[in-house]
């Protein structure tokens, strides 16, 4: 486990330290699970446990007993593959076992979310509840306003750093998303005003 999460995911497969997280949840999950359905303890789980009819009654208890959506149940179920490909080339005795978890189809059927955005008179009603007068106020004014501009997810917001951000002309901000990937958002003038007078509360 140790080498699949310090060796294979990060060095071996490049994954993302928010996937590594990801997974690190999964296998938190399943291996509480599988001790559950053992009578054993997490410590006593062997490779031989790890299977895909234990897995497919891991993968159900997540949809029925913690109400996770069809699309969680399937980044659950792509940990687990990555887990099984792992584990085949260290245990090959167990490639049978292991090939069939592999083989384990995701489910269709996940939802796709509507796009959903706000108009102008609702952004800046929202923007309007918030307390200007404090400094927490005028820091979360301008947390919610470069989100709006920048359309930007909340961690890229919250992985934001002082010199990720250009506010003289032409005002833009960078940001750090998923995979590592990282683009660069103009942002309003008014913005990046907004930036300078919160950055000043350090």
């Amino acid at each position: 486990m140790a080498r699949f999460f310090q060796e294979y995911l990060p060095a071996l497969r490049g994954m993302s330290h928010h996937t590594i997280q990801s997974y690190r949840d999964t296998m938190v999950l399943f291996l509480r699970f599988a001790a559950a359905e053992t009578n054993g303890s997490v410590e006593s789980i062997d490779v031989s446990d790890i299977n895909a009819d234990r897995i497919g009654h891991f993968l159900t208890s997540l949809e029925v007993e913690r109400g996770n959506s069809i699309a969680t149940r399937n980044a659950r179920l792509a940990a687990m593959h990555t887990f099984a490909r792992f584990l085949i080339s260290e245990h090959p005795e167990y490639m049978d076992t292991l090939q069939l978890v592999v083989t384990l189809p995701f489910k269709r059927g996940a939802r796709v979310a509507p796009v959903e955005y706000l108009e102008e008179p609702e952004i800046k009603s929202v923007l309007a509840r918030i307390d200007r007068r404090t400094p927490a106020g005028r820091r979360d004014y301008a947390l919610f306003s470069l989100m709006f501009n920048t359309g930007a997810r909340v961690q890229e917001i919250l992985n934001l750093r002082i010199c990720d951000l250009r506010l003289v002309s032409p005002c833009q901000v960078r940001l750090h998303g998923k995979g590592n990937k990282v683009r660069l958002c103009p942002i309003w003038r008014n913005t990046a005003q907004h930036q300078h007078a919160a950055s000043t509360l350090r």
